[in-house]
């Protein structure tokens, strides 16, 4: 060969080691972060120019896609959209998607590897590729009255199928319009985008799931007196001291409790049952029973309820905590449900779940089912259990105990006839100068229906006034249903 043509050679070799260079690295080592590109345009057509697949509730659609006339080929729209969009989030063509559109986009989308023989046959077919439908646990009646029963007040309601963990209910508010971020105007999606994240009451947090996460106040007595039951050395009838001040161990500070604005005992002689302090919710009761029980029992009780963990239902959910390393001072303030004690409704209502039932708590589920366009079953809700924190004997005792609560105690106002119904309310201190956060944690159980709710209202002052009546309209609901 000779000096010209090895020249042409080398040269015709280079240009295809680096064309064989530069394909590789754009199609295989680079293609996911280039596709990912907010500023891939053709990425982003692609996505859009196809159906996406149905968020259902009840058997309506509240998540679909419209085929639009414009570059994009299909706009998603939600209808209710604010009531629902701390669970379905939205699908933005500039700020990309949250909630369950985000946990099972592979899904919704049609790439789910679940969906592969789907879409073998769709090609054959003829059909255009389209998504799953999502079907969602929530039951759109219980879902209506959390929201209005809430109606516009900051916090968060939730409601779960105890023998299952289907999530019946989750409603955040204050909430947003999820349209107004799916908008293919960019101008007015941006604006949208600037207002919500602005907007001090903080609308693009799913309460019920994250965010900062609150006190649980005395419905945390309910985690105390089950860790009393299970360690085997009290019943609902032991008799626990009751005074009407308690000095914190080692410390200055003082815990009362408050009766109609005066410091009373609980009981006579400073002293009343397990049953009876649960029913008038007596703090110095539960803030010595944490300090005599121990950290170790206490943060036991807890982690086998859920707390500590972080799970996926399929929305990520914060895990709650007691906090670390408690000195008995802290450790008699956590067993009232304050210092760090920290918790999201979600996991109160899963406390609340145990008892309903047998004492197993499962993991909340929001998916009932994935369905192909031709309604074939890809995935169904099976419950998975995350602990057995007390026997059946002793939730059976804790229902007791609730109920008391109910029929003649904080809870009356969270009464349906009829029915059993338990619970324990809170009012959590959380801040110096600002009202209590108010709670209600409970249950109903009917003949061949059950259902555990958890309500938070932000500064809603006592639990027994603002959340148990919220309580009962989701337990009607659901009930009624």
């Amino acid at each position: 060969m000779n000096k010209p043509l090895r020249h042409v050679w080398l040269v015709i070799s280079i240009l295809f080691a680096l064309l064989f260079t530069s394909t590789t690295y754009f199609q295989i080592i680079a293609a996911d972060r280039l596709s990912a590109d907010s500023r891939n345009a053709r990425a982003i057509y692609n996505e859009f120019g196809q159906p996406r697949g149905q968020i259902v509730v009840g058997g309506s659609a509240i998540a679909t896609s419209v085929e639009t006339d414009d570059n994009y080929g299909y706009l998603r729209t939600y209808d209710p959209g604010a009531m629902y969009a701390p669970v379905t989030g939205y699908y933005s063509v500039v700020y990309g998607f949250s909630g369950i559109e985000r946990a099972l986009n592979d899904t919704l989308s049609g790439s789910a590897d679940s969906l592969f023989y789907q879409r073998i046959v769709d090609v054959l077919s003829g059909r255009p590729a389209s998504g799953a439908t999502v079907e969602l646990t929530l039951d759109p009646a219980a879902q209506e009255a959390a929201w209005d029963a809430l109606d516009g007040r900051r916090g968060a309601v939730v409601a779960l199928d105890p023998e299952t963990g289907a999530v019946l209910a989750m409603v955040s508010a204050p909430s947003y319009d999820p349209n107004r971020l799916a908008s293919h105007s960019t101008g007015d999606v941006q604006e949208a985008w600037s207002a919500l994240n602005e907007d001090p009451e903080r609308p693009l947090t799913n309460r019920a799931i994250g965010g900062d996460l609150y006190p649980p106040g005395s419905a945390f007595k309910l985690l105390v007196a089950a860790a009393a039951l299970e360690s085997g050395e009290y019943t609902e009838e032991s008799v626990i001291p009751g005074p009407g001040t308690y000095q914190l161990p080692n410390s200055s500070s003082v815990i009362n409790n408050f009766s109609g604005g005066r410091q009373d005992p609980c009981g006579p002689d400073d002293q009343s049952t397990l049953a009876e302090a649960l029913r008038q919710s007596c703090n110095t009761s539960f803030a010595m029973l944490a300090v005599e029980l121990g950290e170790e029992q206490l943060r036991e009780t807890a982690e086998s309820f859920g707390f500590g963990q972080r799970l996926e239902i399929p929305l990520s959910v914060t895990p709650s905590t007691i906090g670390e390393e408690l000195d008995d001072a802290q450790l008699a303030t956590t067993g009232i449900g304050q210092f760090e004690t920290r918790v999201t409704p979600l996991q109160m209502a899963m406390v609340a779940s145990a008892f309903a039932t047998d004492g197993v708590v499962h993991q909340p589920q929001l998916v009932q089912a994935v369905r192909t366009s031709d309604l074939s079953t890809v995935a169904e809700l099976s419950p998975i259990e995350v602990g057995q924190p007390l026997s059946a004997s002793d939730a059976a005792l804790m229902r007791s105990m609730m109920v008391g609560v109910v029929e003649d105690g904080t809870g009356t106002a969270a009464a349906i006839e009829g029915l059993e119904v338990g619970g324990k309310t809170g009012t959590a201190q959380w801040g110096e100068d600002r009202a209590a956060h108010s709670w209600f944690v409970g249950y109903a159980r009917g003949e061949e229906q059950k259902v555990a709710v958890a309500v938070l209202v932000e500064e809603g002052g006592y639990g027994s006034r603002t959340a148990a009546p919220i309580a009962k309209d989701v337990m009607e609901a659901v009930m009624d249903g």
